[in-house]
């Protein structure tokens, strides 16, 4: 594999290009579980799915489950995979549709009642995509919105219909472009979650635009038949259009802050609005007025459901509160409080799911069916029209008790990690979850090492701390909850281990081992392993024949992979779990950036869908250049010492060799009458050439015992009159000890009998 160059140059000048970096998510648990919060729900109804009704959920970690119900419990049935960023709404369309929208700017379609499959990725919006809504009636219909204050309306069955021939399936949707602006990428992931791409070219499916929106757009609602849409934002209005035309209807202004959740009504004339302002707003859009206005919230309300007559709605938001309104006659009753912020609602039966910023979700009794008996329970209030008698009331702790205690089912989720820190030793992580559960990770195997339960975090990274420097060949976020650890070249490249150290057998013991290269080994290991047993294709995308010459060359290839892997095993300090194995959140040369779980690969995925600089490592080990792998000293007798001066010139020697390599290099300049070629330093050193290169002898490391615990005389080394650990790395020793910017000095003694 030869690594592509970047684009042309122009007048002299080179235009570099940003390599695309790689990703891995850890997973402490196993699959059935949120690690992040709840922000959408859905309920497919038991007349779609055979009697056997589910619950969808998406969340903050990226990803979607499915839920089944079993005797009031709940178990996960499958889990979605494949956004790169938070879920933040999810809707189902028809029978068995599942359409999502992320931070990741797309929008994705699912089979819902498959083990995962995501059918089409939508690239159309230029930023989050914070919003869904879908007709009821007309499954097609699917409008979404986002914060580069655009809203798309989608016609899901042209959408999902090929746009491209079979031939053209591997076209760059870059070629396809143009001048035009934005086309519709539609990513495939197959039946068999293999990862393969669609750009439809400009003859292909575009979506509906609704164009008005200055500004952020957080929430969307159709009516049963797709025919009125609306829409909210950071203006503080509602805008209503057309969805069939993309044309403006009407602006209702009102709400003095964001708004935040809509609901229409079935036949669409009436609306409700939800807003960062604590008000609940009812519109008559035939009208083009607001009807009532209901201060039941101290804060910004965020989520709405309302009972299939329109005469009673569920409310939630920041406030931590699900509240009951009767919509005529203004009668509130607190259902029940939480102790996170309140995102998402969905009915089911006479029961209702809430979704918060925590990772679990609750079932709520409701009544659904019957309002009126909630209210019977008393403790209920008359919701004013003006925010600030509300809060007045919640001041002066005037609160009704909550009509009910305890959720019917609880959906547990993962505490998500809310604290960390990168060990100096560049291979651990101390974390703190949500729950105050400290851990200690080994990122190179992605698995918990120690689970110390609820201690101090800070004691905890004290007592862990170690005096070494090993340069820092990865970043770090828990975004999704969980730890995300990214690797950008060549920067990830900068750290190298020996062998010894990470007690790799059948290497010899001063070999160095590359952190980075061996950490994309093990990642990639089932995605090589299943790609060795599968044929390569004689085929060209173009429908063309390979010819002979081409065979040829492919087969050589594969018995070059073969025979590399086979010489090339993932070492056990970088071997993932099979059990909660990592997610790889990357981008190739085609298509947008994808996710997928390493045990699912099949070994037919595109080499395209991989950064070119992870197979160059893996595949050919290729690394790029690579800066401060050495590291320039001066090596002198302790002043006052009458030892013999060994060199007069400034050594140079790879940043993480040991100090008893310098001690063994001093031993044998004075013992020795011919000291071994390696060690040996060039006289252009001491006439102020460059650095000489200073290499460790294989010889010294082949006893049972330690170097320096059989050399005589016994020397050792200082820096700023303070002895070494012979353990102690030139690296560390500059960090810690030397703490200056200059060259380092060593000195050398013999060693003081103590």
């Amino acid at each position: 594999m030869h690594r592509v160059g970047s684009a042309g140059s122009n007048g002299g000048s080179v235009r570099t290009r940003k390599e695309k970096k790689l990703t891995y998510v850890l997973n402490d648990a196993n699959d059935t579980k949120h690690c992040a919060g709840i922000n959408c729900l859905d309920v497919l109804k038991s007349s779609v799915s055979h009697d056997q009704s589910y619950l969808f959920t998406g969340s903050r970690d990226g990803t979607l489950k499915r839920w089944a119900f079993d005797d009031d419990a709940t178990f996960c049935s499958a889990t979605f995979e494949s956004h790169v960023d938070w879920v933040n709404d999810a809707a189902l369309a028809g029978e068995s549709t599942l359409v999502s929208c992320s931070s990741d700017t797309t929008v994705k379609t699912w089979d819902g009642l498959s083990a995962g499959v995501c059918t089409r990725t939508l690239r159309q919006h230029s930023d989050y995509v914070t919003c869904l809504a879908v007709a009821a009636k007309n499954s097609n219909v699917v409008a979404s919105g986002g914060l580069g204050g655009e809203v798309f309306i989608w016609d899901i069955e042209a959408a999902l219909s090929p746009v491209t021939k079979p031939n053209d399936a591997n076209e760059d949707s870059s070629s396809s472009n143009g001048a035009n602006g934005p086309v519709t990428s539609l990513r495939t992931v197959s039946s068999s979650n293999n990862i393969s791409v669609q750009s439809s070219p400009s003859h292909g499916y575009t979506p509906t635009i609704a164009k008005g929106h200055k500004e952020s757009v957080y929430a969307l609602a159709m009516n049963d038949s797709g025919t009125v849409l609306v829409s909210g934002g950071t203006e503080k209005v509602l805008r209503v259009w057309d969805p069939r035309t993309g044309s403006k209807s009407m602006k209702l202004r009102g709400h003095t802050d964001n708004v935040r959740v809509l609901l229409l009504d079935s036949t669409g004339r009436f609306c409700l609005s939800g807003s960062s302002d604590s008000m609940i707003r009812l519109w008559d859009l035939g009208q083009q007025r607001c009807l009532h206005t209901y201060a039941v919230h101290t804060d910004s309300v965020w989520a709405l459901a309302c009972t299939p007559s329109f005469s009673h709605v569920y409310s939630g938001g920041r406030d931590q509160c699900l509240y009951l309104t009767d919509l005529a006659t203004r009668e509130s009753v607190l259902l029940c409080t939480k102790d996170h912020p309140i995102q998402q609602l969905a009915l089911q039966d006479d029961s209702i799911w809430v979704a918060t910023t925590d990772s679990s979700v609750e079932r709520w009794p409701a009544e659904v069916q019957s309002p009126q008996k909630v209210f019977q329970r008393g403790g209920s209030f008359l919701a004013g029209n003006l925010s600030f008698n509300r809060a007045r009331v919640s001041l002066e702790g005037l609160n009704p008790a909550p009509a009910y205690k305890e959720p019917s089912i609880t959906v547990s989720g993962t505490h998500p990690i809310v604290q960390h820190e990168i060990l100096n030793n560049k291979r651990q992580i101390v974390t703190k979850d949500a729950a105050g559960s400290v851990k200690l990770w080994d990122i190179t195997r992605g698995v918990v090492v120690q689970d110390y339960g609820k201690i101090s975090f800070e004691e905890k990274k004290e007592e862990l701390f170690e005096m070494v420097s090993i340069p820092s060949w990865f970043t770090v976020d828990t975004r999704l909850g969980c730890l995300s650890v990214h690797l950008e070249t060549p920067q990830c490249f900068s750290a190298e281990m020996y062998s010894a150290d990470l007690k790799v057998s059948g290497r010899p013991e001063d070999d160095k081992i590359n952190l980075a290269r061996e950490t994309l080994k093990g990642l990639l290991g089932h995605w090589l392993a299943k790609k060795k047993h599968k044929p390569k294709p004689q085929v060209l995308a173009s429908g063309d024949t390979l010819s002979v010459k081409d065979t040829k060359k492919n087969l050589s290839a594969s018995k070059t992979e073969d025979s590399s892997a086979a010489s090339d095993p993932v070492y056990p300090p970088f071997e993932f779990s099979s059990v909660s194995p990592p997610s790889i959140i990357t981008e190739g040369s085609q298509g947008g950036p994808w996710r997928k779980k390493i045990t699912e690969f099949t070994g037919t995925e595109d080499e395209k869908d991989f950064p070119l600089w992870c197979l160059d490592a893996v595949l050919n080990n290729r690394l790029p250049p690579r800066e401060n792998t050495k590291l320039s000293f001066f090596l002198h007798p302790c002043e006052g010492s009458t030892v013999q001066v060994v060199t007069l010139g400034k050594l140079s020697a790879p940043r993480i060799l040991r100090v008893h390599k310098v001690t063994n290099y001093v031993v044998e300049k004075m013992v020795l009458d011919n000291p071994l070629d390696s060690l040996a330093i060039d006289a252009a050193s001491v006439s102020g050439g460059q650095p000489q290169p200073l290499f460790a002898g294989n010889g010294l490391l082949q006893s049972g015992l330690k170097p320096w615990q059989k050399l005589r005389p016994s020397i050792e080394i200082l820096c700023n009159n303070q002895v070494l650990s012979p353990d102690m790395s030139l690296a560390t020793v500059r960090a810690y000890i030397w703490k200056k910017s200059e060259d380092l000095i060593l000195n050398y003694r013999v060693a003081i009998a103590r």
